[in-house]
């Protein structure tokens, strides 16, 4: 194995790898990396984030390490999630390129040297891979097209696979965004509306998974779709919350006054013509329009108040990291 570079020689490619309880399949794929980066000549660094692993993971990871000096890890205390994961690597990362890719060995390093130079020749932001061939069953399949397809319609971005882990990114845009929650499935929605509109995709190798079991199950889908609304409602109005919750009590305030002044009015004109009639608060548009009017002021104080947290507190990821290795 190769000497690991000294601190100031570039980097061109880091790989950014999370994992949870991969310990059997992580020898395997730093030598598979190895391997396929050094047959290309690149320089290069892995970034192995544990997630909380209850096996012997770390403990491969600091064995593999003594013997691949381009491996570097980072361990949390206890699991964060797979986006914890992700942030923590893209802050730790070097390399001129950026790939991420899961620990499970479905995701191939064959693909990584093309990624990289679609990065760096073809001048994209983000190169996302699509797995078109998949080696899973029909009741993962069609949710996960279900998903891309909703996906698709409301970021605007032609992708065919949104959750690929295998990704390429320039490093102005990992450095640029913070990846947290469940967001890791959105990242090239955050990109773009981060300003990052060069978005590729290269149709990439999906292999059966070898060793374990899946961290994911079906409940994913529901917390995507509620991720999809959050990510949408936060890129749009994270810092003028004001335009949303502003707009929206106005209109509910405005609603409830006109249907008020329209049944005052009605009143007076039946009064002056002698015509008897109900009063207006036994009416159901009255207490429509008295709920109208409360919401409204309350969505107007919602949204002013949020613009004042906005401007005075801004919110920051803190993870507690265990352990380090080789990382500064």
């Amino acid at each position: 194995m190769s000497k690991r570079l000294p601190h100031h020689f570039p980097v061109e490619l880091s790989i950014v790898i999370p994992l949870l309880n991969e310990a059997e399949s992580l020898p395997e794929l730093t030598r598979w990396i190895n391997r396929v980066l050094s047959q290309h000549g690149l320089t290069y660094e892995v970034i192995l984030v544990d997630d909380g692993s209850t096996d012997s993971s770390w403990s491969i990871i600091e064995e593999l390490s003594d013997i691949d000096t381009h491996l570097r890890g980072i361990r949390f205390n206890r699991n964060y999630g797979k986006s914890a994961a992700l942030n923590v690597g893209f802050k730790a990362a070097e390399g001129r390129v950026v790939c991420t890719m899961d620990a499970d060995l479905q995701d191939s390093p064959e693909e990584l040297p093309e990624l990289y130079h679609m990065i760096v020749e073809g001048n994209y932001d983000l190169v996302s891979g699509w797995k078109r061939k998949r080696y899973d069953p029909i009741s993962k399949t069609i949710p996960t097209k279900l998903f891309n397809g909703v996906t698709r319609w409301i970021s605007g971005i032609p992708l065919h696979d949104f959750n690929c882990g295998l990704k390429a990114y320039n490093q102005r845009v990992v450095k640029s965004i913070e990846v947290y929650g469940e967001m890791h499935r959105y990242i090239p929605v955050i990109a773009k509306w981060a300003g990052f509109r060069n978005i590729g995709e290269k149709v990439v190798q999906h292999q059966e998974r070898k060793y374990g079991t899946t961290k994911f199950g079906l409940e994913r889908f529901v917390y995507g779709f509620l991720d999809l609304l959050s990510i949408t409602f936060v890129s749009r109005f994270r810092r003028r919350p004001m335009h949303f919750f502003g707009t929206m009590g106005t209109l509910s305030f405005v609603l409830g006054m006109l249907i008020t002044l329209w049944l005052v009015g009605e009143k007076v004109y039946l009064a002056l013509h002698n015509i008897k009639s109900r009063d207006v608060t036994s009416q159901p548009l009255f207490f429509l329009a008295l709920v109208a009017v409360v919401v409204g002021m309350q969505l107007f104080l919602a949204g002013f108040l949020a613009e004042m947290i906005q401007l005075n507190g801004p919110r920051k990821n803190q993870y507690l990291i265990r352990e380090k290795l080789n990382v500064i």
